[in-house]
């Protein structure tokens, strides 16, 4: 079970986390450290501004951030609706969304998962959110999955009748040197019979997360031949893999998310409230009121991830700094 929810990698983030931040910690408790460090890892912001290799270490991290970036952009797609083209972005802009949540997010994944949506066609093509974000889900979650994916499928193109797994490294794009090029045969892929064969061997040898095979056989079971991409694209619009998966909800709901915009609600009446219960002169005028400069008064809950250290005699230029980096 210690191993099966990855007990240990939480456990050691918590400690180095602990350390790192003891000073603050020590004003609070370590007891209380734990509890909303974990509570934070069972509502899944734990993974929030933390580095890449963080974000991707757990199943439970890779789903995390798929709701959570689901969560944050969903109005991408939600104004204007899909069919508008409003909506539409180019890989680079997802790209930049990505990084706002996880800033050394890599460009790679971004880019492969734009090729699913656009069949390895121009990269700079537009894509709708919904589309880019169910393709990028099947790329991040199963990202050793499809390594293996695509060395299976080059050697049965080039007629091999591969007899072992390929179980891939943790390097990410080792195996991109051997992505299916489409010149080798691009109308009829490979036989899907043969295909599945090879997944289901490696859905059952692999100890990285795999589509349920049950659902992969329902995918290859319905044409005879198909190429790399047709593959990938299928299991992107399947929503029996979307639900197993658990992240996402079905692409009808996709834009639908009360609790978030229950919170939103609230967020905005109570900021209207404070604009209106502001004090007015007289004459109704507030702006004649004299302005009243307020000191800044730091949380004491700060962010435990990459908390910065700041030189005192460089913080009044912050807000400067802030606006040269962007």
């Amino acid at each position: 079970f210690t191993a099966q929810r990855h007990v240990l990698t939480y456990m050691e983030d918590a400690v180095s986390q602990l350390l790192e931040n003891r000073e603050d910690i020590s004003q609070y408790g370590i007891a209380r450290f734990f509890t909303e460090y974990f509570n934070s890892v069972r509502q899944g912001t734990h993974i929030l501004f933390r580095e890449f290799s963080f974000v991707q270490a757990t199943p439970h991290n890779r789903a995390s951030f798929l709701r959570t970036f689901w969560r944050c952009f969903r109005t991408v797609g939600k104004n204007g609706g899909e069919s508008s083209g409003k909506n539409l972005l180019a890989a680079q802009e997802y790209h930049c969304l990505l990084q706002l949540l996880c800033p050394d997010f890599p460009m790679e994944l971004t880019q492969k998962a734009a090729r699913i949506v656009l069949m390895d066609d121009a990269m700079d093509c537009l894509m709708s959110f919904s589309d880019f974000l169910f393709a990028f889900q099947i790329q991040f979650y199963y990202s050793e999955f499809l390594e293996s994916v695509a060395v299976i499928y080059q050697d049965l193109l080039a007629g091999k009748s591969p007899n072992t797994v390929i179980v891939p490294t943790s390097s990410s794009g080792q195996h991109r040197q051997r992505q299916p090029a489409n010149d080798c045969n691009p109308l009829d892929g490979v036989e899907a019979s043969l295909f599945y064969q090879c997944l289901e061997s490696l859905c059952d040898r692999s100890k990285y997360s795999c589509p349920p095979s049950a659902l992969v056989k329902e995918v290859l079971s319905s044409v005879q031949r198909l190429t790399f991409y047709e593959f990938l694209m299928a299991l992107a619009k399947h929503q029996g893999i979307n639900r197993a998966l658990g992240a996402l909800p079905d692409k009808g709901d996709l834009f639908l998310d009360p609790a978030m915009d229950q919170e939103i609600e609230k967020l905005v009446a109570r900021v209207s409230g404070l604009s209106l219960s502001a004090p007015t002169s007289s004459s109704g005028d507030a702006a004649n009121l004299p302005v009243r400069n307020v000191p800044r008064i730091s949380s004491p809950w700060k962010p435990l991830h990459h908390r910065r250290k700041m030189d005192p005699e460089s913080e009044g230029s912050n807000e400067e700094t802030d606006s040269s980096e962007n």
